[in-house]
């Protein structure tokens, strides 16, 4: 904890996480808030899972994009543009009377032009400390992820219900607007200009840490909308116990990042956290108990925030300070996918097999979790005595001839 403390003395530390997590908070929370305004309006979740795909669509178009837009064009233009159309897109979503196509049309608009906030914060983050610091940082920012993809669902869950579906979507903006303006207006974002990539838009996706944490992040972010749909689907929106559950769901994740994130990172440790996801979750699918989802996905928690960590720090340790952006772009976009499709997954499985089905999916995804970093380990770093910083772009040094 003492290296925690060190890190929010550091100049400016505390106030970008704050900064970019209040930005980013409403990513934890709109994936739910939609799947309920849309399944209340139209009365089925396999319609919302279909306005869910939608905005997953522009995610997965735009994240990459718009990361490497801000090495051309700067950081604050792309993260104003971005902020402004996708705030009016969600607002449409929860104020006007749509169809379901229509919903899917707007849902695909707040997709693309969702804020590039976090490749924006993990490229600074290297620029901010030292390289002792850097992967305690990252372990730092896992912990307070949490809170944007387990927290987020607790408020949406409790707004949607004692206010309505509407005021949660309406929260999720204003959210984002002050969480945006604080983060645009940080001077960091002055300070650190992002060079332009050499390299043909993709390429950085061809390495195989960055492929390993892109996918590894789609299906753990997947898993934990897959539990956050099933829980609302387990108890209802007309109680409280649905928010208690996903609240010991963030306890247990936030306790996993802030106890583990210092284990040294070698090429097993995305697997053994991933696993720890998926035993908690599989026992969490054999009894749609308060006290035993309690028990249970609280334990499939203490994984995640370091699996987050670990996927960050290899991400940084692997790629040149001009890629950064875009190889945080690509994870990202995965993560974020992950959490709109499997929300839409769970949605489909209530639907046809109860709440119970939304925790076989959540099982499943975690699983696969488990798996693809086991089987891609020899593709996985071994940063034990390394630091994660990214390797620096070198450039030739013209030479006068003699």
């Amino acid at each position: 904890m003492g290296s925690y403390s060190e890190l929010l003395r550091t100049s400016g530390v505390a106030r970008i996480i704050a900064a970019q997590l209040t930005a980013r908070f409403p990513s934890g929370m709109l994936s739910l808030a939609f799947l309920l305004h849309v399944e209340q309006q139209t009365g089925s979740y396999g319609s919302a899972g279909l306005v869910l795909a939608a905005t997953s669509i522009g995610q997965a178009v735009a994240g990459p994009l718009t990361s490497r837009l801000m090495g051309r064009l700067g950081m604050r233009p792309v993260l104003i543009a971005t902020l402004v159309v996708c705030v009016t897109a969600i607002v449409a979503i929860g104020v006007l009377p749509l169809t379901v196509p229509l919903y899917m049309a707007i849902g695909l608009i707040a997709g693309l032009a969702n804020p590039p906030v976090q490749p924006a914060v993990r490229t600074i983050y290297p620029k901010m400390v030292n390289s002792r610091q850097l992967t305690p940082l990252f372990s730092l920012d896992a912990s307070a992820q949490e809170i944007i993809w387990v927290v987020g669902p607790v408020v949406t869950t409790f707004v949607a219900i004692q206010v309505g579906t509407v005021w949660a979507i309406l929260l999720a903006a204003v959210l984002m607007v002050i969480g945006g303006i604080w983060f645009i207006s940080s001077p960091e974002l002055g300070r650190v200009r992002i060079p332009r990539s050499k390299r043909r838009f993709g390429v950085v996706l061809g390495r195989p840490p960055v492929l390993l944490a892109t996918v590894v992040g789609f299906l753990l972010i997947g898993a934990c909308a897959a539990i956050e749909a099933g829980v609302v689907a387990v108890f209802g929106h007309d109680g409280a116990e649905a928010g208690i559950v996903l609240a010991i769901f963030s306890v247990g994740s936030l306790a996993g990042g802030l106890f583990l994130g210092h284990v040294p990172i070698g090429p097993w440790s995305t697997a053994r956290r991933m696993f720890i996801v998926f035993a908690g979750t599989a026992l969490a699918a054999g009894l749609m108990d308060f006290w035993w989802l309690s028990i249970t996905l609280f334990i499939a928690g203490i994984g995640i925030a370091p699996a987050l960590a670990v996927l960050f720090a290899i991400v940084s340790a692997s790629v040149k300070f001009s890629d950064t952006a875009e190889a945080y772009g690509w994870v990202g976009t995965g993560q974020l996918i992950g959490a709109a499709l499997g929300s839409a997954l769970a949605g489909f499985l209530i639907d046809s097999n109860g709440p119970q089905g939304a925790f076989w999916a959540a099982a499943a995804l975690a699983f696969l979790g488990f798996l693809v970093p086991m089987l891609g380990r020899r593709w996985h770093p071994d940063l034990r005595g390394r630091d994660a910083s990214p390797i620096p772009d070198t450039e030739a040094v013209p030479v006068q001839p003699s």
